[in-house]
């Protein structure tokens, strides 16, 4: 297969994790790089041996895939441009500043009928890819993702910043609308909530309850799963993934330990214990490779522009509970 050329625009921070991930990708050649920070610019390319290019329309032309990874209030200013020349985009999540920008992006990508993906990276984490071959119905999800403080992430909420990873898989997990939002949050080294929790609650009477931090000691990506008959753990972190569940008494189950019988009920069920095996896999790498895939095979990516806009709006809504909260008490 021949390579698809990809350019990446804004490549600080995170850009250059993608060029990275790009450079050991038989899938792909990185032909460019743009960044209003003209040094930063010639820099990473001299790094990774492709072109600085002196605009994004250059660095556009040069391409066959568009990454953006720009601060979250330029995206749709920098998806636009692409998709208006006809080039398929990676965008880093969140998908957009506004609910609006972000509507644009999805309108604009379905009337070009031109494929964008949205870098919501944790789906593509080892821990829950190990999960892929299990059925999983979550009715209770808890979620804690803390993080020491970075000066960098702070131009957006914890919310935009932080809790949108879990928003995500918490929203693919669980089909169904969500009926009601309970959230707080308290600013403490910045504008917006670096601490937030959220209670989600959807139709089908799931329940999620979310934390997010960026003001902790130590980084913790942890996510649990409660369904009928089983327990899920999941490290992010770690890339660690545990499960609990009953089964019946004449299953075969070679790859889990048994732990014990459990009486309650009209019968007898075991006890196991599994931990699946998770794939070698960078994830960076995984979401460009099923990008990739998806454009080859000329379907819907993994995670799609209406992916980030879903994930975007429970967010804003999640925060602005918390501003609303946060009036209350300064009215007080």
């Amino acid at each position: 297969m021949t390579p698809y050329r990809v350019g990446i625009v804004g490549v600080g921070k995170l850009g250059s994790f993608h060029c990275n991930a790009l450079a050991n990708m038989p899938e792909a050649k990185l032909v460019g790089v743009y960044d209003t920070d003209e040094a930063q610019c010639t820099a990473v390319a001299e790094k990774f041996n492709c072109t600085a290019c002196s605009s994004e329309d250059e660095l556009i032309r040069s391409a066959d895939v568009i990454g953006v990874a720009v601060p979250t209030s330029t995206h749709l200013a920098a998806v636009r441009n692409a998709l208006q020349h006809g080039r398929p985009v990676f965008v880093e999540k969140p998908i957009a500043g506004t609910i609006a920008e972000a509507q644009e992006i999805v309108d604009l990508a379905a009337a070009k009928k031109i494929p964008v993906q949205v870098g919501h990276i944790e789906r593509f984490n080892p821990a829950i890819r190990a999960l892929d071959s299990f059925e999983l119905k979550p009715l209770f999800i808890e979620s804690h993702r803390l993080a020491p403080f970075d000066p960098r992430g702070t131009d957006v909420a914890v919310i935009l910043d932080l809790m949108i990873h879990d928003i995500d898989i918490i929203l693919t997990l669980v089909s169904s609308p969500v009926s009601a939002i309970h959230a707080n949050g308290v600013a403490i080294v910045s504008d917006e909530a670096d601490i937030a929790n959220a209670r989600i609650e959807f139709d089908n009477g799931s329940v999620a309850n979310v934390t997010a931090s960026r003001i902790s000691q130590r980084k913790m990506r942890k996510m649990r799963l409660f369904q009928n008959d089983a327990y899920i753990s999941i490290d992010f972190l770690q890339k660690l993934t545990e499960i609990f569940r009953l089964a019946e008494q004449d299953e075969q189950a070679t790859a889990a330990i048994h732990l014990g019988q459990i009486d309650k009920g009209k019968y007898r069920r075991n006890i196991l214990y599994e931990r699946p095996p998770v794939p070698a896999e960078d994830a960076m790498q995984a979401e460009w490779k099923s990008f990739f895939n998806a454009l080859t095979a000329k379907t819907t990516p993994v995670v799609s522009a209406a992916d980030g806009l879903r994930a975007l709006t429970v967010a804003m809504r999640i925060r602005e509970k918390i501003a609303g909260a946060a009036g209350q008490n300064r009215a007080r």
